[in-house]
């Protein structure tokens, strides 16, 4: 883990290093990762790219643990929370340390204040005072409060496509993550709204270790500090190569990732 300096002097721990050790996952008797090894940068964006159907989206499942709600799926090798096998930490812990952003908005079926209450109460904050606070501070960090600060007991679903995205952003940031998990949170959101959180991507940088799953070159290039190629192999999923986004883009060491991010596959 990162140590920096806070204004006190005291050293100040930074987000979780994450990282995957021979990383394999399958569903019944189909492969669909082999030996992923990937260091997940603390406080870095790294954005991970590929064709459709190559496993990105698997990866980051496992990340904490949402592929064990999924019968059959199978897991060998290791995922490392900064120096912890996240195996060994309760999953309702893990998945308030590792937050999720999905592809579709998925706010409850609430009102936009409760959206946020409901998961503090359930991870044991009772307090009217601190919940209250939580909710607007998360409402402030993705640039919703203004927005939404006259409409709390609203229902989450009156908001626009993009503001309830911003909506579950807000719900993961409430519960004070360290890593947050991001499978392609722009591609269901019209450009204007895609910029936004684009913007507020960039914003967590060094607040939180973030990892994207993205099919949007472009997009990659733009947010992203790492970048790794994910491909499909003999029908198997797997790592191709990972660096700084600059290498990737501009000297990869791999012609499948020359070909890919400069349009020629995929």
């Amino acid at each position: 883990m990162v140590i920096s300096s806070n204004s006190t002097g005291k050293a100040a721990k930074g987000p979780p290093e994450m990282r995957t050790e021979n990383l394999s996952l399958s569903y019944g008797k189909k492969t669909a990762l082999k030996e992923v090894n990937l260091t997940i940068k603390s406080g870095k964006i790294t954005a991970i790219i590929g064709p459709s159907g190559c496993g990105k989206s698997s990866f980051i499942n496992c990340l904490n643990r949402l592929n064990e709600l999924t019968p059959g799926c199978q897991v060998s090798g290791r995922v490392i929370l900064e120096d912890r096998d996240i195996q060994t930490i309760e999953a309702i812990e893990l998945r308030r340390r590792v937050g999720m952003l999905f592809q579709k908005p998925t706010p409850f079926p609430l009102s936009i204040a409760r959206n946020i209450e409901f998961p503090l109460r359930e991870h044991g904050k009772r307090d009217r005072e601190e919940c209250d606070r939580l909710i607007e501070e998360s409402l402030r960090d993705v640039g919703l409060w203004d927005e939404v600060k006259d409409r709390l007991k609203a229902p989450a679903f009156s908001l626009s496509g993009g503001q309830q995205q911003r909506l579950c952003l807000a719900r993961a940031l409430a519960l004070q993550p360290e890593v947050l998990l991001m499978d392609e949170p722009c591609s269901a959101l019209d450009p204007i709204a895609s910029e936004v959180v684009e913007n507020l991507i960039l914003n967590l940088r060094g607040k939180y270790t973030l990892l994207v799953v993205t099919h949007n070159l472009a997009q990659a290039r733009r947010i992203a500090d790492r970048v790794a190629l994910f491909w499909v192999i003999e029908g198997v999923g797997q790592l191709i190569e990972a660096g700084e986004v600059e290498q990737i883009f501009n000297v990869p060491q791999y012609p499948l990732t020359k070909a890919y991010v400069s349009g020629r596959r995929g």
